[in-house]
């Protein structure tokens, strides 16, 4: 069982003990006490016996770590001195019946010299120890700039140090590629003899920790708040544990995400997780953070297809990526890959937002299925307002993907669209582009052609207006503006249902607008849990409770605005 480990900062001793105690409370196996912040180096008599009595009254099993500043750490002063403070704690806490469970020391510092290897021989438990000792050696060693080019012997290193109970290794992972290489390395530590710790550091780094149990990792680390990290990119134990049910993640667990750039902000994590737990479905999903571009998505969503063990299954794609996924699709159908298919949505508006990955018992991928549930969800939540959507017309405002998604879901279902865009070649090129496509009538689909119109569909022509831009989104350049014209809102008619794809915030100016008249809305956290309702559909075979995800994703919007303030 992979051990879930939070690092204390040590400070003081009171609150460390504190620390250690709420960490046993929350569910955690053990606790690292670094004591780098703490030991000064120098001979002060108070310092030892302080960090005895830590060790004594620790409620967990932990690991002591000095970690100087070349590897991350704070202890900035000689070698000798913090090798022997981890001696003298050894001993003394052996005495008292409380030795550390490890001792953490860095490959580097450790085959420094014969001297530093002999006094941390002496207070760990090894084959040639010539008395009863508990503490184990943690060897370690960490990269903050990327992954160094000799991990594969700095690797057998350690597995050839007699003494070393556990290895670690821990690097900022450059793209989600290298957390492939930590999973890799996990697996294959038990060829080593011994467990391992593999990690990848910063926002490309959380699969390697995520995942550490689906590897027989020995531990991950996860801290107690955000503020007590001890490297970048490290979860909280309440992440761990509740949005991706950390213990419940095995061998046999499938894998899924999130695809963006940035993607950090998504809410899909805690509105998937959830549906898969409330159906049994062994799952965990995740936050895949991939460069803008087409060759670092292809690149990446291949690497995880392919690998072995991973069990990608899927994945929401979102912005700057839904046009390569459809690309990468179209590529691999034209290289004479069958086991790649577009949906017709997909073809016909050239974007995707969603991955379904059949594999068979032996891990192999069977079938790629390239979907688009961004339209379907927005028309379904139109249908159920307006009772129908043949005959009827809805004006959609911008011409992006999502305007694209929306427009040919409308008129699939025997519904008319009407585009307006605030640069008017882009709404006529887009639905040139679609009524190809779908080989439809332009009174079926057309650009809005000047004000006299966009007047008349207020008046009462439109039936919904359904706003596919980014105006009104939190922390973009057009927070608080309207799609449109307040005279045009203004304009609207009493039976009018107004849609909006903003979910941040909830309640965006046009819908704030509307609702002032009175208007039936549609607000975007309704589109957001339909589409994502729908591809946990596709994914899991089963119907999810739309009624929980929605409750998931309020929540989890009232988490990012305290997360805000």
């Amino acid at each position: 069982m992979t051990l879930l480990c939070v690092p204390i900062f040590v400070e003081d001793i009171e609150s460390a003990i504190s620390d250690a105690v709420e960490a046993r409370h929350r569910g955690a196996d053990l606790v690292e006490l670094r004591i780098d912040s703490y030991y000064s180096g120098s001979d002060d008599e108070q310092q030892v016996p302080e960090l005895v009595r830590l060790l004594q009254r620790c409620p967990l099993p932990c690991i002591v770590t000095c970690r100087p500043v070349l590897e991350g750490g704070q202890y900035d002063g000689p070698d000798d001195a913090r090798i022997s403070v981890l001696e003298r704690l050894c001993a003394a806490a052996r005495a008292g019946e409380h030795p550390p469970r490890y001792v953490d020391v860095e490959l580097a510092t450790y085959t420094r010299s014969q001297n530093i290897r002999q006094k941390v021989n002496l207070c760990v438990d090894h084959e040639g120890q010539l008395r009863a000792v508990d503490t184990g050696l943690i060897l370690s060693s960490h990269d903050f700039q990327g992954r160094p080019a000799d991990l594969f012997r700095t690797i057998s290193l350690m597995a050839g140090e007699a003494a070393c109970r556990v290895s670690k290794v821990a690097y900022r992972a450059r793209s989600l590629r290298d957390n492939l290489e930590l999973l890799d390395v996990l697996s294959e530590s038990h060829e080593l003899g011994r467990p391992m710790i593999a990690l990848g550091m910063g926002p490309f780094g959380m699969m390697s920790r995520v995942l550490a149990g689906k590897f027989d990792g020995f531990l991950t680390f996860a801290s107690l708040r955000r503020s007590s990290a001890t490297a970048p990119g490290q979860p909280t134990l309440d992440e761990l544990l509740g949005l991706y049910r950390f213990r419940s993640i095995s061998r046999n667990t499938k894998v899924y995400g999130v695809i963006g750039w940035p993607v950090e902000h998504s809410i899909s994590p805690q509105v998937h997780n959830a549906a898969f737990e409330s159906r049994g479905h062994d799952g965990v999903y995740m936050h895949l953070p991939v460069a803008a571009g087409y060759e670092p998505f292809k690149a990446t969503l291949l690497a995880m297809a392919d690998h072995p063990m991973l069990d990608f299954c899927g994945c929401s794609v979102t912005i700057p990526h839904k046009e390569n996924l459809v690309a990468l699709a179209r590529e691999m159908i034209e290289a004479g890959d069958d086991r790649w298919t577009l949906d017709p949505l997909s073809v016909a508006c050239g974007a995707a937002n969603t991955l379904t990955i059949e594999r068979d018992g032996k891990g192999q991928a069977l079938k790629f299925a390239v979907a688009n549930s961004d339209g379907p969800g927005a028309a379904g939540a139109l249908r159920d307002a307006l009772g129908t959507l043949v005959g009827q017309t809805v004006l959609v405002l911008g011409a992006g993907g999502t305007a694209r998604a929306l427009a040919a879901s409308v008129v699939l279902e025997g519904g008319k669209v009407a585009v307006s865009n605030r640069t008017p070649e882009r709404a006529t090129e887009l639905c040139a582009q679609l009524r190809d496509a779908l080989r439809c009538d332009p009174a079926h689909l057309h650009a809005v052609a000047d004000e006299d119109e966009l007047a008349e569909l207020a008046a009462g022509k439109a039936a919904a207006v359904f706003n596919c831009t980014s105006a009104g989104m939190a922390g973009g350049g057009s927070q608080g503006q309207l799609p449109a014209s307040e005279e045009f809102v203004a304009a609207l008619h009493r039976h009018c249902v107004v849609a909006e794809s903003v979910y941040r915030p909830l309640m965006t100016p046009l819908l704030a607008a509307a609702t002032g008249r009175g208007l039936q809305t549609i607000n975007g956290l309704q589109l957001f849990v339909r589409q994502a309702a729908e591809q946990s559909r596709w994914w899991t075979g089963q119907e999810p409770s739309s009624a929980l995800m929605m409750q998931v994703a309020r929540e989890a919007m009232q988490i990012d605005a305290e997360s805000a303030e």
